[in-house]
């Protein structure tokens, strides 16, 4: 199908405000957080921002709770930004649906950005969140037993990232993993870079200059830390959920690390969106297939909860 109407006019309305290939940096994080800070946000019970220890020092956090009391479920999630844009702001809203959907603690993550810290120190401080909740959930009234990670973009990347560091250093062990069209290998030859090369809302040239700022050297982009399609051995992880959209020069590489978990016999669902743009399921306001998408995402988060409880 074509691009749908209003994905269409999403990509329209705010394609150029994270086009880091010819804006400033520093512009476009404020303008990207100071326009979250303006829009809307659903009410949820609790809302509360905390510091806790990280490899470099303090990595801010926030917590939101759809009760104030009795123990939940808990998401550790992962911002999108290419690594190097966005913030517990920006991401705000989409953590607010969540808890309330799920009925689940979420802990939004604040990590470092690139190019001030290049790869691996985000995925370092988003392990090191996760080790944090699996450690103090009872601080946040969270059970230790049900905890999921998740992400979109390059925080479907982190996550994907953290489910295999977790399985390789013997940490939290995850119920989870939420991946929102996510970020999985290093290379630009797949269809979906050929077809949506020029967009809309993702260019291929955005994600190569995102990638270049996040990495230290070519090399990296090898390590199965960045490119988590190019590990060896996917087994062993947590049941997956894999969003996709059409029209998203990502689509191909999602799905590709779907099919490889699913081969390696991890419980995995891929679910592809047609007509959509990258970073549709930000926009629940204005696009009636994120509401939808929303509503699967905390279906299969339910599910993955009440299997380990």
């Amino acid at each position: 199908m074509p691009v749908h109407p209003q994905a269409q006019a999403l990509a329209d309305q705010v394609g150029q405000s994270f086009d880091i290939t010819t804006g400033n940096l520093d512009e476009i994080r404020r303008t990207l957080d100071e326009g979250a800070r303006l829009g809307p946000r659903p009410d949820i019970a609790v809302v509360k921002d905390l510091e806790i220890p990280g490899p470099a020092g303090p990595i801010p956090v926030r917590v939101y709770r759809p009760t104030p009391q009795g123990e939940l479920p808990v998401l550790v999630y992962f911002h999108g930004g290419g690594w190097a844009i966005c913030n517990l702001e920006t991401h705000d809203a989409t953590c607010r649906q969540l808890a309330n959907g799920a009925g689940c603690a979420v802990v939004s993550v604040d990590y470092r950005l690139a190019p001030e810290h290049r790869f691996p120190d985000g995925a370092e401080d988003c392990y090191a969140a996760l080790a944090w909740v699996a450690q103090n959930a009872a601080a946040i009234g969270a059970d230790p037993r049900r905890i999921a990670i998740g992400g979109d973009s390059a925080g479907g990347n982190l996550t994907a990232v953290v489910a295999l560091m977790a399985r390789d250093r013997r940490g939290a062990r995850l119920c989870h993993q939420l991946m929102i069209y996510p970020v999985t290998d290093y290379a630009f030859d797949t269809p979906s870079y050929a077809q949506n090369a020029q967009g809309p809302l993702l260019t291929r040239d955005t994600m190569r200059a995102f990638w270049k700022l996040y990495l230290r050297s070519e090399a990296d982009g090898l390590d199965p830390y960045a490119s988590p399609l190019r590990a060896k051995d996917l087994a062993g992880l947590p049941p997956a959920h894999v969003i996709t959209a059409e029209y998203d020069p990502l689509r191909d590489e999602g799905e590709a690390y779907g099919k490889r978990l699913a081969a390696a016999g991890v419980p995995t669902v891929v679910r592809r969106y047609d007509g959509m743009v990258h970073g549709f399921l930000g926009f629940t306001e204005v696009v009636d297939c994120a509401r939808d998408a929303m509503a699967d995402v905390v279906r299969e988060l339910q599910r993955g909860f009440a299997s380990a409880g």
